[in-house]
């Protein structure tokens, strides 16, 4: 039982944790984490999980319309570190946010249903729910109270993902503790209907099977009609992957996003194909009339980004650089003017990008994620990267009057479980 008096077994814990090191992108981000656990609730973690971000190279707007997406999971976290409550304790969750220092429950014998705002609290309201629904509530109740605190570095609102990586690491963390390890891809599903029901997003599947099947030097090719993935890998010491925070937020359960699926299912009902993947330029062409000009333009964004998508996995494999950086250009103009999801503050980005083109060390670049914010994705020389990041955080900051938040990434470690190596 854990005490209000830090026992000698505690002390001993606590200096082991400060001596143990965890190595890898997410090794800074745990070892705070783990600071500030014993710092606030004077005991070491038990459990401690960790689930990462994602950029999309290409394939945007398509995963809810059965495209391909080419994402990758990140060298960004969300962690959570968590320890059982005394027995006598309310069988509570008592979760704080580090990033936003706010503290919230959740009463594990009461979870809440469909109705919480989309804050964090829901995102993870809802993965428990959907754990207790699959596991049983018989297996569920054997979870104990428990503390926990979680520590991001994921931008927020950059569409990067993070609420997908907050979800699971949720459901990480409940699969460590209660011993029952769901299939991927149950979890990474599970996660998703907890972003539709709790955060009143409907977002298809790359963010959750991002964090979730992330790997080490691999783009994911994900068919998002099978859900069949196919890791692309990525191993060239002479490209990198630049990611440029706009630092322009944006809200999708504002409706732009909902908007769009419903002008895409009403576009495809009109084409008449079951699926966007049997849809052809010329199914479109020979529509038009039924068509209105959004639903046409929009159907000209899914149809060419699919068939972007695949080539840009092909190009990858056969390191045609130059080509994925036109494919990359052309996806942004699909999502500028077809799709209209860009926004000044992007199009800005990808236009200093394209200015210091190839001589420059810029082979292409676009906007990635939900958009109306959030951030690009470029591709560059790897030896003129700092050049280049300079170049536009510097014009950026001149024609926008936005400080712009870069960094380089390589493909990184889906979500798992972090060993609590405590010796005493």
């Amino acid at each position: 039982m854990w005490g209000g008096t830090t026992s000698l077994a505690n002390r001993l814990a606590m200096n082991s944790f400060e001596n143990t090191s965890y190595d890898g992108p997410v090794g800074d981000l745990v070892h705070r984490l783990t600071q500030s656990f014993i710092s606030e609730h004077s005991r070491p973690p038990e459990w401690i999980v960790a689930a990462p971000g994602r950029v999309n190279l290409i394939g945007e707007h398509i995963d809810y319309n059965d495209g391909f997406v080419l994402p990758m999971a990140i060298e960004r976290y969300v962690a959570i570190a968590a320890a059982p409550r005394s027995q006598d304790s309310a069988r509570v969750a008592s979760i704080r946010s580090v990033n936003l220092n706010e503290r919230d429950e959740l009463d594990l014998d009461d979870l809440p249903k469909p109705s919480l705002p989309p804050k964090w609290l829901g995102y993870m309201g809802g993965v428990f729910a959907g754990f207790q629904d699959r596991i049983g509530s018989e297996r569920f109740s054997q979870i104990p109270a428990m503390d926990v605190l979680f520590e991001s570095n994921v931008p927020i609102g950059g569409g990067l993902s993070s609420s997908a990586a907050l979800e699971v690491a949720t459901a990480t963390l409940l699969e460590t503790i209660s011993g029952v390890t769901l299939g991927l891809d149950e979890k990474a599903l599970l996660c998703q209907q907890a972003e539709h029901d709790y955060a009143g997003v409907p977002c298809g599947i790359m963010d959750q099977f991002s964090s979730v099947f992330g790997k080490e030097n691999a783009f994911m090719l994900l068919d998002c009609r099978s859900q069949q993935i196919r890791h692309v890998p990525f191993d060239s010491d002479h490209v990198s992957i630049l990611i440029t925070n706009s630092n322009v937020k944006h809200e999708l359960s504002g409706g732009e996003y909902a908007q769009r699926r419903a002008q895409c299912d009403a576009a495809l009902k009109k084409i008449g194909v079951a699926s966007w993947r049997d849809a052809t330029v010329d199914d479109i062409e020979s529509n038009r009339e039924s068509l209105s000009d959004v639903e046409y333009s929009r159907s000209c964004h899914v149809v060419s980004e699919i068939d972007r998508t695949q080539k840009a996995a092909v190009a990858i494999e056969s390191g045609q650089w130059e080509t994925l950086g036109e494919l990359m250009y052309a996806s942004h103009r699909s999502l500028q003017h077809d799709y209209e999801v860009s926004c000044r503050e992007l199009d800005l980005l990808v236009e200093l990008a394209r200015g210091i083109g190839r001589a420059g060390g810029v082979y292409g670049s676009r906007m990635t994620g939900g958009g109306f914010g959030g951030c690009t994705v470029t591709l560059v020389e790897s030896d003129k990267a700092v050049e280049v990041s300079d170049h536009i955080q510097k014009q950026y900051k001149k024609q926008s009057g936005i400080d712009a938040h870069l960094f380089a990434s390589l493909p990184a470690k889906g979500a798992h479980a972090i060993p609590c190596q405590l010796n005493y």
